[in-house]
């Protein structure tokens, strides 16, 4: 009868691992993962509510057949020419939207600045425009954003040019807001430190290449 030989391999936690191995490591880890933003969209949502936004929201099917609603934001990225973010809905003056986003993120001076400039664009017209916007085009950047605006209490009052141009314009800027938001976080994802710590927390084991057990 022939005799079985089996070999034994040592197994590796990733901090014994050589530096090629380590990036080999990382390499197997980054391809299986997903870029999941919702948590960041969530967050828009409600500093877009301080601002006086409200996204539209479309119906999403869940594996469960079940629905939800999630907002209009649409991005892509985050190395191609056309990437970017935009979203469609609604906007109107937030009382107070200055003081709160400063409370809400007192370090986010993009956002301050972004409430500073929708307070200017309504102050000539007495804080009473609002304004839509829709995407139309199949890059999702900013730049594709279309956004009427007029009296909430008077729809055939003409609104000045200037202040259509600054609600697009500080619009337009609170959706590349939400890209540099995604971006950090994906760069963040992908950086070595946060790949370590994850292959660290899952406790993986790896041959000597860095190649999974």
């Amino acid at each position: 009868m022939a005799r079985i030989e089996t070999q034994t391999r040592p197994l590796y936690q990733f901090d014994e691992l050589s530096d090629d191995a380590k990036e080999r490591a990382r390499n197997w880890f980054r391809t299986g993962m997903d870029f999941e933003p919702d948590f960041i969209i969530e967050d828009a949502a409600r500093i877009a509510a301080i601002l006086g936004i409200e996204f539209d929201t479309r119906e999403v099917r869940l594996m469960n057949g079940s629905t939800r609603k999630t907002p209009r934001v649409w991005f892509s990225g985050f190395s191609s020419q056309g990437d970017g973010a935009s979203f469609e809905g609604s906007y109107t003056y937030a009382k107070g939207s200055q003081r709160t986003i400063r409370d809400y993120a007192p370090t986010d001076t993009e956002l301050h600045a972004i409430a500073d400039a929708l307070a200017a664009a309504q102050r000539p017209c007495f804080y009473r425009l609002c304004a839509t916007s829709i995407t139309s085009s199949l890059y999702p950047h900013s730049g594709t954003m279309s956004v009427d605006a007029e009296y909430c209490d008077d729809s055939y009052r003409p609104v000045p040019e200037s202040a259509v141009n600054a609600i697009t314009d500080t619009l337009r800027r609170f959706a590349d807001w939400i890209y540099n938001t995604l971006e950090r976080e994906y760069d963040w994802m992908n950086s070595d430190e946060s790949l370590d710590e994850n292959i660290r927390c899952n406790e993986y084991e790896f041959i000597e290449s860095g190649d999974i057990a």
